[in-house]
């Protein structure tokens, strides 16, 4: 008799028939840990927090760690040199980040973006060629916003925004992808962030025709318009030109409180008293959404900001001029800008200077408009900090002068390269200079800005006729200008005790 063959085991048909429930179920669970992640990275010390710690931003406007390495690599034309610190991002010795860029595991992936400290830090150099000093706090006046923007819009708009450019240079820099990443993550989170930066692209269209801001500036409340979906292409010009410097932020604490009690008006027009509304309204521009704004995080910033303060002057000052010039400060400034570099006190400190007696350019005044102030008062709708303290105003707010050496260019638009430059006379001052220069000018205040280039990097030509440049205003009697010119020299040096 044949052998009768043996029916298959029970366990065996068991285990073919659940085999691939267990492997769904192990590849949801490794989905689920992967992709529902969010993981900044954090840091203990509040200087390493500000400089590389997270607001949020990843979460919705975050780049894929490993693109943002690649890209300038993929799109080099669009570049005005070798990789971010041609359009001036800081890079501290070891950091494979600049300052001023954050990272957080969201999505499945590393992903980063910009932070407080892209726009509050930069650095000095006392001659060139000298070691440049970070300085945290201080405007970020040798980043190109612009420049930044514009790279990745022009190179996604571009024929090499593709995952076979970019993914192969993504694995020369960091090695043999896994199949997952190579073949499903990277090309679906390059398609997405093509899509969005082409959307991007397409609303933020009205900036391109503006003239280029330079290092240094951006255009704030405008960039909100595109938030709140603003019809753009319909507003009138002049709402369109609102390029200003970033301001330091320094000794928040003080400026809590003015002479008459009250709180001091903030930004450059003093559109608001509130630093707790201005800094979760400057956490837009990191990226942050209502939703996705991390508050933990923006509350240790503003705690360590409020006595965090600007570095003393570095260099030799005659103290015999110095205290000259203490006595013509505290005759024709201190009024407005406080009794010292420290002392913030003096009775228009903190308040708005209507813009006919000001005279200053007044294309920033105008970008912010009653109707954004509105829909601010939106933002946090149902949430204890909801915006209320927004509001129109009709000047410029004058501010106290706490780390003055290192805020140039001067007014509210950059528009006066050195503080000796703002005593003169409108007519006086310079027409053309070159911004994003790091190198003192110990003599007149300021940066240097009549040098175009060094051998590794380029400076920006600012032309004060151009719209929202202009440098007149802040002149006459009351501003110092008709000041002999000793006298305004003895005011340069008291100022650099600030």
């Amino acid at each position: 008799m044949s052998p009768t063959p043996r029916e298959p085991s029970h366990w065996l048909l068991r285990t073919l028939l659940w085999l691939p429930w267990l492997l769904a179920l192990i590849a949801a669970i490794y989905a689920l840990g992967r992709f529902t992640a969010d993981i900044p990275v954090a840091y203990a010390e509040a200087p390493m927090h500000f400089k590389y710690g997270s607001t949020g931003g990843e979460r919705e406007s975050g780049f894929p760690y490993w693109i943002w390495q690649a890209l300038p690599k993929v799109c080099p034309e669009h570049l005005p040199g070798e990789g971010y610190r041609s359009i001036g991002f800081t890079y501290e010795p070891g950091k494979d980040l600049p300052v001023g860029v954050s990272k957080r595991f969201n999505l499945g992936i590393d992903r980063v973006f910009l932070n407080c400290a892209a726009c509050h830090v930069s650095t000095v150099r006392d001659a060139p060629g000298a070691a440049p000093r970070v300085i945290l706090g201080m405007p970020a006046h040798r980043l190109d916003i612009k420049a930044f923007e514009t790279f990745f819009f022009n190179c996604a708009a571009g024929p090499k925004f593709r995952s076979e450019f970019i993914v192969p240079q993504i694995e020369a820099m960091a090695g043999r992808l896994s199949p997952l990443d190579r073949y499903v993550v990277y090309p679906v989170a390059i398609a997405l962030m093509r899509e969005r930066l082409l959307m991007l692209r397409d609303r933020f269209a009205f900036a391109f025709d503006q003239p280029d801001w330079g290092p240094g500036r951006v255009d704030t409340f405008n960039s909100a318009k595109v938030l709140f979906n603003f019809p753009m292409h319909q507003l009138p010009k002049k709402e369109l030109l609102g390029a200003s410097d970033f301001p330091s932020i320094w000794l928040q604490g003080p400026r809590m409180k003015r002479d008459d009690g009250q709180r001091m008006e903030l930004h450059w027009d003093g559109n608001n008293t509130r630093t707790e509304e201005r800094n979760k309204s400057a956490a837009f521009g990191t990226g942050t959404t209502p939703p996705t704004i991390d508050l933990r995080a923006i509350g240790r910033i503003e705690q360590w900001l409020l006595d965090l303060t600007p570095p003393p002057w570095p260099y030799a000052i005659d103290k015999e001029k110095a205290e000259r010039g203490r006595a013509l400060y505290a005759e024709t400034c201190a009024a407005c800008h406080g009794a010292s570099g420290r002392d913030f006190s003096g009775k228009y400190v903190g308040h708005v200077t209507p813009i006919q007696h000001i005279a200053t350019d007044r294309a920033r005044l105008d970008s912010y408009t009653y109707t954004l102030a509105v829909n601010q008062g939106t933002l946090y709708a149902g949430y204890p900090h909801r915006f209320q303290h927004f509001r129109k105003t009709f000047g410029y707010a004058n501010m106290p002068l706490d780390g003055l050496w290192l805020r140039g260019p001067y007014l509210h638009n950059g528009s006066v390269p050195t503080v000796r430059d703002l005593l003169e006379p409108a007519d006086a001052r310079p027409a053309s200079f070159y911004r994003g220069n790091d190198v003192i000018d110990r003599k007149r205040l300021g940066f240097v800005s009549n040098v175009a280039s060094e051998p590794d990097r380029q400076y920006f030509l600012f032309d004060t006729t151009a719209p929202g440049n202009g440098n007149t205003g802040h002149e006459g009697a009351a501003y110092g200008t008709t000041l002999a010119p000793e006298d305004k020299d003895a005011i340069v040096e008291y100022l650099k005790t600030f």
